[in-house]
């Protein structure tokens, strides 16, 4: 029984989910590889040889590959599909773009976003936006899964995988990459950041986010919003929390100005400490929250952050 995990990279580094795919993959029993596809990739390829727990390092190299198009990345797991028990991706647009490809053409169910392992064809999943928990078993040959990377710690540095470049996939010639619009921002990635900083429909306006920036910078925090701010045209869609946005489970959550919608708790309620801070005393981030705030958040913030000085 040996698992195949599809690396997140950008050919010079590994995506920190890949980390935490890996240690859902060892929970599955028996050997863990690695497959790093993309052009120029040696870098990435050397980096997941380092995980502990990877046995080894299956390396795709080609140019239809460097931007990580899903067509050409599926065909190439396709291809060292039969060696494998078990696919595992994380759960991010990336793995979620690749996996069901994968699935349809192996004629299996995915199982998707698994919090836990619980035997080797045995998994929970979180369903309902996280108000229940399915266990899942799966009968089929090959078990075709996205790991949630909250549920699991990320793997630890110190292995010595073998490296082995395999024959490339051929380009399917399904897809080409244009371009790619990327936010720059000298804060953390939302989803790889240890402190966040998010706002709430209670902010009233995109200009009153400027309140938070002190805290966030105070904090080293990323910055984060719930769907109703964003929806709002407050802030951009990037930072959006929540079931229909990105997953986050920071040490530290500070939620500003945020009801707590059932959608947004899915995303944010595994954060190790949060913080809410709301004018409202019923509201249910508070029922989530292990400190909590009543007051005006205008007065709060600027307090808290001078306090933090």
């Amino acid at each position: 029984m040996t698992a195949l995990v599809i690396a997140e990279h950008d050919n010079a580094s590994l995506k920190g989910s890949t980390l935490n795919t890996v240690t859902a993959a060892a929970a599955c029993g028996g050997d863990v590889h690695v497959l790093v596809a993309g052009a120029n990739c040696g870098a990435a390829a050397e980096a997941a040889s380092k995980i502990a727990g990877v046995s080894k390092v299956l390396v795709a190299d080609a140019p239809h590959f460097a931007d990580g198009l899903a067509e050409n990345v599926a065909e190439q797991a396709l291809a060292i599909a039969s060696s494998y028990s078990h696919i595992l991706a994380p759960a991010t647009a990336y793995g979620k773009n690749i996996l069901p490809r994968v699935a349809a053409k192996l004629d299996v169910s995915q199982v998707s976003e698994i919090t836990k392992v619980v035997s080797p064809d045995t998994f929970e999943r979180p369903i309902y936006a996280g108000n229940a928990i399915a266990t899942v078993q799966s009968t089929d040959p090959v078990k075709v899964i996205t790991v949630r990377g909250t549920g699991f710690d990320a793997a630890a540095t110190g292995g010595s995988a073998a490296v082995e470049t395999i024959t490339a996939a051929a380009d399917s010639g399904k897809s080409a990459f244009v371009s790619r619009e990327v936010a720059k921002s000298d804060r953390p990635e939302l989803t790889a950041a240890k402190v966040i900083v998010s706002g709430g429909r209670g902010m009233g306006s995109g200009d009153n986010f400027k309140i938070l920036e002190p805290l966030a910078d105070k904090l080293g925090a990323a910055m984060g919003a719930s769907r109703a701010a964003v929806d709002a045209g407050f802030v951009p869609n990037d930072w959006q929390v929540g079931q229909t946005g990105k997953i986050v489970a920071p040490q530290l959550y500070i939620a500003v100005g945020i009801s707590g919608a059932i959608q947004h708790l899915a995303g944010m309620k595994d954060s190790k400490t949060i913080v809410a801070i709301n004018k409202d005393p019923e509201a249910p981030i508070f029922s989530v929250a292990d400190y909590g705030i009543v007051g005006d958040l205008f007065e709060l913030v600027p307090q808290l952050t001078k306090e933090l000085g």
